[in-house]
């Protein structure tokens, strides 16, 4: 009968337990608590870069198929430059204008009339080029090394509050010294909370970070293949001797 006393104050004590989320969350113990906060800081810093990111290959894929249309449209090099202006808002055009830059300075002291000097320019076109596109896409890639991390971490991180949560729930079986479902429960939910978290901040990060950069990669190599072709047709203007 004794035990059975006890039992149904357990039970009775567990019917006030809250098992909602925002009840799990604050009834979770201190450390727990903070894990499960810095998971939904991290989720939502993800989302936030996500949204960014998409945005902004879809608004610069618009802009440089427009800046493709207007350099193979037929008009000089110098006009579309004049066009362009000197800092062009998208990737492409900013490499355009930096190998149109040393072009220009070149032509301006009519120095690209021996060999060597050709192929002196030819070498700063390219690597000026290089240069342009490596800077472009390193602020294309900003805070995607945050996307991986979070995807790498974040279930790490939740099981780490599920550890924690357990060893709460064992404390809470010793004090009580019953092994009731009504004593461990509530830990248990807590625990199991935060791995639930680590996988909602895990999940789409992983699945964002590997489309985006495959985006991103077909947006380099996009911007390669046009450095590619720009350079051969100042190299092929060279050779006509046109400065």
């Amino acid at each position: 009968m004794e035990n059975t006393a006890i039992d149904a104050v357990n039970l009775g004590g567990s019917a006030l337990q809250d098992m909602s989320v925002w009840g799990l969350f604050m009834q979770a113990d201190f450390v727990v608590k903070a894990v499960m906060l810095l998971l939904l800081l991290a989720s939502f810093w993800s989302w936030a870069i996500i949204f960014d990111k998409v945005l902004l290959l879809r608004r610069l894929n618009g802009r440089t198929s427009d800046f493709e249309d207007a350099f193979w449209s037929g008009d000089s090099l110098e006009a579309l430059y004049d066009r362009a202006g000197d800092r062009p808002d998208e990737p492409m055009g900013a490499l355009f204008a930096a190998a149109m830059r040393e072009w220009r300075r070149t032509a301006s002291r009519g120095a690209a009339q021996s060999t060597e000097v050709r192929a002196g320019l030819r070498e700063r076109v390219d690597r000026v080029m290089h240069v342009t596109l490596g800077r472009e896409m390193g602020a294309l890639e900003k805070y995607m090394s945050f996307l991986a991390s979070v995807g790498a971490t974040a279930p790490f991180v939740g099981l780490f509050g599920t550890v924690w949560g357990i060893m709460n729930s064992f404390k809470s079986i010793a004090i009580s010294k019953s092994t009731n479902l009504a004593v461990v429960a509530p830990g248990i939910a807590e625990a199991l909370f935060a791995t639930a978290l680590g996988l909602v901040a895990a999940i789409p990060a992983v699945i964002a970070y590997n489309k985006l950069s495959n985006d991103l990669g077909r947006y380099a190599g996009r911007l390669e293949n046009f450095s590619s072709e720009f350079g051969t047709i100042l190299s092929r203007r060279l050779e006509e001797g046109q400065s």
